[in-house]
């Protein structure tokens, strides 16, 4: 051939590779060029832990009490990697994408090696998708398999690791990927299928959490537990084979068995979960002050306990935390899903008759008044007051005794003795002063019956009252649910002074145990109300306060109900179940007095009814005179904190003349019926006289 003919066909030649590898240049340009425009046009991905998520309540220590699905049916709880075994993300990483930690989103090994054994063998072996890919899926569902939803998935993989650790991106995952029906995520499946946190994980387990997102619904376990079962195994296999679990622990794994069924989802604290649900709408996560042990424990006493006292019969219990306020159990019924005990029904919260629980208070104030001390004798005989005569439980009288033992075995003429003495409106606005609610009847003012549960009031309330007595004195509000602005320390509100307090704690302390129950273990009172339609027991040790509420929802009598007999053994049964050991009230406060009968001050020796004073033509009633009740003294002007004397001066009564401050004795007053006082400090001082028939005139100031 001719040379020059050669060189001509050379050069078309070239000319024509030019002219391929432009247009080869300008079509990849060209698509790159619509792959960057089809990439802008796609909107962005929600980056953050997705927004749709069942609400979860945990209790203090972040322990989950309940689950609710959400909207659409779905089980999705949120999850991070700190909530799941080492053990299973180890199996995850390393069976469904070994080299997470490095790739950008997209593994090109992983994908060449997915299509060449697709291939090589006919069928799929292992997927391309890592695990960042696969969560850009989740996120962003769509139906169809395509190679541009491939490219998608890749593309959003890229943008989600730009944006996110790879801590994030697994946590994203653990909490998306479905396990087979309205399960996502592998706590609703842990919980689901193991009854379980997934933080301990057997080896099979976790296998079984690393096959089942797979091909969720064919695996089912409920539908297809064979399936299910195989896929385990096959994990299993695939990791003896690259060396990451030995042979010995795979055999033994794949030798357990796989559920058939699934669990409920846990539901602790019904009462409290739906109450708080209530309040916190919006939220995804709540914590409650509860704990989870004790609740548990505490509602499976009720269960038990309702069992015996018969088909009707409810139980509500409170526990607090003396020292916070916090409730750390809440069983608002012996079974929530018992409708023949209306088991919905948060008794906690509902208004019933007290019985004799709010003797405590009555002796309380006359403590704090100082007519009356723990060993100071007292009349249990029969008395009128108007229409009204009050009589013990057993109708019968115990002539003669001690406050201490007739508070210690709830004698009700004593009590009601104090009461009048005290007044029925004075304890109603003491009581609502520290916070408690006391519901009376309709158009009806505060009067003597109240003592004996003439009135309404809530478990909540009574236990909030009750928790008082081992703060010596000041009590706090209940709290449940845990809140951001939640303050270091909680508000008080004044009930008692804290000897009158104490005195009551350690009177209580003394009441008779149910039968079989330790001695001078718990302070406790007892109530019944009338026709036997409730029975209560309360009580507190130097850690805690526990309630017990026993009686038919609907208000029926239950012949027999009695707080000593029905709610005082679940009381004591309650402080072992929670599993500490009872602790000590804390010691007397300073100028609490402490003498026996004979050695109180002769006016404290006998409590003497108002108007039951023997006294002559000639004698005046008693009368404090100075200072006035209700006056403010300036300290001031004195260039001290306090005045470093008060003087007081009485008119009337029968000498010796006792004073007593705050409710401690400080010495009698003179012939002058006048005596130079120390006051204790600045805010208010309870003074007191008392001669030496037991009447009493008291007055309150305050010095500033």
């Amino acid at each position: 051939m001719d040379p020059g003919v050669r060189r001509d066909d050379k050069v078309r030649g070239w000319r024509t590779i030019r002219t391929l590898v432009a247009s080869a240049a300008v079509v990849l340009i060209a698509g790159l060029g619509a792959a960057a425009l089809w990439i802008a046009s796609l909107p962005p991905l929600p980056f953050e832990q997705p927004k749709q998520v069942s609400t979860t309540i945990v209790d203090h220590n972040g322990k989950l009490l309940r689950a609710f699905a959400m909207a659409d049916g779905r089980w999705r709880l949120s999850a991070q990697t700190k909530d799941v075994d080492p053990g299973y993300l180890h199996l995850l990483l390393n069976y469904e994408d070994r080299r997470f930690r490095s790739h950008i989103g997209v593994d090109p090994l992983a994908m060449g090696r997915a299509a060449f054994q697709l291939v090589t063998r006919g069928h799929i072996v292992s997927g391309g998708s890592t695990i960042t890919m696969q969560v850009a899926r989740l996120m962003e569902p769509r139906q169809e398999r395509s190679v541009a939803a491939k490219l998608r998935q890749m593309v959003r993989a890229i943008q989600l690791e730009r944006k996110l650790s790879k801590d994030q991106i697994l946590d994203l995952y653990l909490t998306l990927a479905p396990f087979g029906g309205n399960l996502e995520g592998v706590r609703a499946a842990s919980f689901a299928y193991f009854g379980k946190e997934p933080k301990r994980l057997s080896l099979a387990e976790s296998a079984l959490l690393v096959a089942l997102p797979q091909s969720p619904e064919t695996r089912r376990l409920d539908r297809y537990p064979d399936v299910a079962r195989a896929a385990r195994d096959r994990v299993l296999s695939r990791m003896v084979e690259d060396g990451r679990v030995s042979a010995d622990d795979a055999r033994h794994a794949k030798l357990e068995a796989v559920p058939r069924l699934r669990k409920p989802m846990p539901l602790l604290a019904p009462h409290a979960t739906d109450q708080s649900l209530a309040i916190m709408k919006n939220e995804q996560r709540i914590q409650l002050t509860l704990d989870s042990t004790i609740q548990k424990a505490l509602e499976q006493l009720a269960k038990d306990r309702a069992l015996a006292l018969g088909p009707d019969v409810s139980i509500g219990i409170l526990a607090v935390d003396n020292e916070s306020g916090d409730v750390l159990a809440h069983v608002g019924s012996s079974d929530y899903f018992d409708t023949r005990r209306a088991g919905q029904v948060d008794m906690t919260r509902a208004v019933r008759s007290p019985g004799s629980t709010l003797k405590p208070f009555i002796y309380g104030l006359a403590f704090e008044d100082g007519f009356v001390h723990p060993e100071s004798l007292i009349e249990d005989r029969p008395i009128r007051y108007g229409s009204y005569a009050p009589e013990n439980f057993d109708m019968t009288f115990q002539g003669t005794v001690t406050v201490r033992k007739a508070l210690q075995m709830s004698l009700n003429v004593p009590a009601i003795a104090l009461l009048d003495r005290v007044g029925s409106s004075r304890l109603t606005a003491r009581i609502k002063q520290a916070g408690g609610n006391l519901i009376l009847p309709k158009d009806e003012t505060p009067g003597l019956a109240m003592g004996l549960g003439g009135v309404g009031v809530t478990l909540h309330d009574l236990v909030k009252l009750y928790a008082g007595f081992p703060r010596q004195g000041d009590t706090v509000s209940l709290r449940e649910i845990v809140r951001a602005d939640d303050k270091a320390e909680p508000e008080t509100r004044r009930l008692l002074d804290p000897s009158a307090a104490w005195l009551v704690g350690n009177v209580l302390m003394g009441t008779p145990p149910p039968d079989n129950a330790p001695h001078n273990r718990l302070a406790f009172k007892t109530g019944t109300s009338y026709g036997y339609r409730d029975a209560w027991s309360v009580g507190f040790d130097g850690r805690m306060t526990i309630g017990v509420w026993v009686g038919r929802p609907d208000g029926a009598p239950v012949p027999g109900l009695t707080g000593r007999t029905a709610a005082a053994p679940i009381l004591f049964d309650a402080f072992a179940r929670t599993g500490k050991l009872p602790m000590a009230l804390a010691k007397a406060p300073k100028g609490t007095l402490m003498a026996s009968n004979a050695k109180l001050p002769l006016p404290l020796r006998r409590f003497r009814p108002a108007g039951d004073f023997v006294r002559t033509g000639s004698e005046q009633v008693l009368r404090i005179q100075f200072p006035l009740n209700g006056s403010r003294i300036d300290a001031a002007g004195s260039g001290e904190a306090v005045p470093s004397a008060m003087p007081v001066k009485v008119a009337g009564g029968v000498l010796p003349l006792t004073m007593i401050v705050n409710g401690v004795a400080v010495g009698n007053i003179d012939s002058r019926r006048q005596r130079l006082i120390d006051p204790p400090g600045p805010g208010f001082v309870r003074l007191t006289v008392m001669d030496a028939t037991g009447a009493a005139d008291t007055v309150v100031v305050r010095i500033q």
